[in-house]
């Protein structure tokens, strides 16, 4: 599995309902409000032989209320 790090900018009045859904999809190991550029930040294990950009794509990215992503890719657990 490889780790991923996405951090979400939601429409005003949005982030809840953005989180909600987010957890609906079941594919989050952990999901957090942030400050600053970005209102929440998911921890997700994507399958080694997924594409990182389709996996998430197909299963996060058409959620309402997103109006922005940012996705950070990890390489190795210190």
């Amino acid at each position: 599995m490889r780790c991923v790090f996405v951090q979400f900018r939601c429409h005003p009045g949005k982030t809840y309902a953005v989180a909600d859904a987010i957890y609906d999809r079941e594919i989050v190991s952990e999901l957090y409000s942030t400050s600053g550029d970005y209102d929440l930040i998911a921890k997700i294990y994507i399958p080694e032989n997924e594409d990182v950009g389709h996996f998430l794509s197909e299963r996060l990215f058409d959620i309402a209320g997103i109006s922005r992503t940012l996705t950070t890719i990890t390489f190795k657990a210190f």
